[in-house]
């Protein structure tokens, strides 16, 4: 006698499970992809003066770059002699205060030659501070 068989194939796997998959595999890719965010140079900047500050300001080393040349406190320097002058002007200040290096910078300066002076100031031991805004006094007639 022969038994008659019924086979039942699914035919079509249960949907209600691909959503969770789906997740889980969303989930698992952003923990597993490795994120590494850009970082520049690090850089300590001083903080905001008070009025005593202002007038130590003076003191201060002021650096000027333009788009071919470095200004030393309005002295126009070669960029090859720029590393030994301001070595030799912070070898006199003792206090992180006095080391502080002004650094003025045009709109058309180079990012590559602003990086180098900058390094340069750092590595000489120079605290580095941007002037990004000048204050104006305008009269009125």
């Amino acid at each position: 006698m022969r038994i008659a068989r019924t086979t039942k194939l699914l035919v079509e796997p249960p949907s209600s499970a691909t959503g969770d998959i789906a997740f889980n595999l969303i989930v698992f890719f952003l923990v597993c992809a490795s994120v590494q965010p850009d970082r520049g140079r690090l850089q300590v900047l001083p903080t905001s003066e008070t009025a005593d500050e202002k007038q130590q300001q003076t003191e201060n080393i002021e650096v000027q770059l333009t788009r071919t040349a470095v200004l030393v406190n309005g002295d126009a320097v070669p960029l090859a002699r720029f590393p030994a002058q301001i070595k030799a002007a912070l070898a006199a200040k003792k206090t992180p205060s006095e080391k502080v290096v002004i650094v003025k910078s045009r709109p058309d300066t180079p990012y590559h030659h602003w990086i180098r002076v900058t390094a340069t100031i750092e590595d000489a031991g120079g605290i580095i501070t941007l002037q990004l805004e000048e204050e104006r006094e305008v009269i009125v007639p």
